[in-house]
């Protein structure tokens, strides 16, 4: 296998978001540093203080489309994030500070629907993060498989529908689902790949404009018999790895 790191990607408010980094620190157990560290509950929510919860406690791009358009930066000095939109003000806010909770709770409420439970609280993830799995895990994607799947779609796909955090070029379409079961090092990290991400209607939205625009789950079905897209991988060895670092699988 001849491969190279294309892409990292991390998302510091889960669903509310993204950014591209040049290098990050993995270390061993643990999640993309700064990835999902908050998330924005609803008034449905059911959170215990400081434990992983599931997706469906928090605002998700599956029920509000206009969020997968949502960049975001982060000054992890200041612990401040600087969030934008293209049909709304850039704001930049400490999401553990109250008041500026507010803000983001009244900067996001024009996107949510009506039908919905109310965005209702900011809070921070303990060691697992609020990512979709329980697992402190990092998620591994394959720049093949995302340019076949736009090729039956007749599109150019961004990478940010699938909200992955690192992206491999260099393999065949869906060539990453071999690494489950196996160890693989991206730089000088180890990591192991642990299982599929089975994917929901939010990759249907187009992150530059936050409208759904392609079937991309029909897509998955008809053209591969599943919806899978990208595995999950637990970091087994730390390291920095940086764009362009190579990957390669062990045994």
């Amino acid at each position: 296998m001849t491969a190279r790191l294309a892409a990292i990607v991390r998302h510091p408010i889960k669903a509310v978001g993204r950014e591209s980094l040049e290098a990050v620190a993995l270390a061993a157990g643990r999640r993309l540093p700064a990835d999902r560290v908050w998330a924005v509950a609803h008034a449905g929510a059911r959170l215990a203080p400081g434990e992983w919860a599931a997706k469906m406690n928090f605002l998700r791009g599956v029920a509000a489309p206009a969020l997968m358009a949502v960049a975001a930066r982060l000054d992890e000095a200041a612990g401040r994030v600087t969030l934008s939109h293209p049909g709304a003000a850039t704001i930049t806010l400490d999401p553990d500070d109250a008041a500026d909770a507010a803000r983001l709770l009244a900067w996001l409420a024009p996107f949510w629907p009506d039908s919905r439970p109310a965005p209702a609280a900011v809070v921070r993830a303990g060691w697992a993060a609020f990512t979709d799995v329980p697992e402190p895990w990092v998620s591994v994607l394959g720049m093949a498989s995302n340019r076949a799947l736009g090729a039956r779609l007749g599109r150019t796909l961004s990478i940010h529908r699938w909200r992955g955090n690192l992206w491999l070029e260099g393999l065949a379409p869906w060539e990453e689902f071999d690494l489950v079961g196996r160890r693989f090092r991206i730089g000088a990290a180890l990591l192991e790949g642990r299982q599929r991400i089975t994917r929901c209607e939010a990759t249907a939205a187009d992150p530059d404009s936050g409208r759904r625009d392609l079937d991309t789950l029909g897509a998955l079905q008809s053209g591969c018999g599943h919806t899978d897209f990208g595995i999950y991988a637990e970091v087994i060895a730390g390291g920095t790895v940086r764009l362009g670092d190579p990957v390669a699988a062990e045994g």
